[in-house]
């Protein structure tokens, strides 16, 4: 069934445009077959909050839009199933923002990286980093250790969206202030993270958007304020509180 099959009146609808979502990047090569699993294991999470941005989600968004906006370097680290799901709404986060956009693969590939790049393209993104990987995150050993070295290598922000546990810790462990989009409150990734997003990314990078579009033109003493008071570790237990207490309604 093509996308345009599916009636908006289903009650799964959006749960199936994601997956056909992921398909179709597998088959344009720009999704590895085990983004396949990693977007099944998200969704049953996003079951369990309801598939809803719950207030600590939007909180740690309209966190995570200050970051941004304050940042000197800021960078969206973007991955196949990133690029499959939200290539456009990537787009209109970094023109909000000023953030530059970096692939960063752990399947990594030069054609992949190119088809990746084509796709963003395609979809109005120009300008992306990520294709000559002239430096190395430490304490990796892996492809996602290549970065461009006036990209997420000098980064004062980066948002990982649907990150692996190991770059998200060593990102962390070069000081960087991540912004990480997981549905699981208790992952490597989103206990890394500066500001942890329990959010789906369909959701999370729109939501992101338009708080930097609200915030636009707030001081940066104003912008601090908001940064300062989040609590990233409420966040994560809010999210988690949600998912375990089984009300779906």
């Amino acid at each position: 069934m093509d996308t345009d099959e599916i009636p908006e009146t289903h009650p799964r609808y959006e749960s199936l445009i994601t997956r056909h979502r992921i398909e179709d990047g597998v088959e344009k090569g720009i999704t590895s077959r085990q983004g396949l699993i990693a977007q099944g294991r998200g969704e049953a999470f996003d079951y369990l909050i309801g598939e809803q941005t719950i207030p600590s989600a939007d909180e740690a968004a309209k966190v995570a839009a200050a970051y941004l906006l304050l940042a000197d370097n800021p960078v969206l680290s973007v991955n196949g199933n990133v690029a499959a799901l939200v290539p456009g709404e990537i787009g209109e986060l970094a023109d909000a923002t000023g953030a530059a956009i970096e692939i960063n693969l752990f399947n990594r590939t030069e054609e992949r990286i190119e088809r990746i790049a084509d796709h963003l393209e395609e979809h109005g993104v120009t300008g992306v980093k990520g294709l000559k990987a002239d430096e190395r995150i430490p304490g990796l050993d892996h492809e996602r250790a290549k970065v461009d070295s006036d990209g997420i290598f000098t980064a004062d922000v980066v948002l990982v969206p649907l990150e692996d546990g190991d770059r998200a810790e060593a990102l962390a462990e070069m000081g960087k202030t991540e912004l990480v989009i997981d549905l699981n409150p208790r992952s490597r990734s989103a206990e890394s993270a500066t500001v942890p997003i329990v959010d789906n990314i369909i959701r999370a990078v729109p939501n992101i958007t338009a708080h930097a579009q609200e915030l636009d033109g707030r001081t940066p003493a104003e912008l601090r304020e908001y940064c300062e008071q989040f609590d990233a570790e409420a966040a994560r237990t809010a999210a988690e509180k949600q998912i375990r207490s089984g009300d779906l309604d």
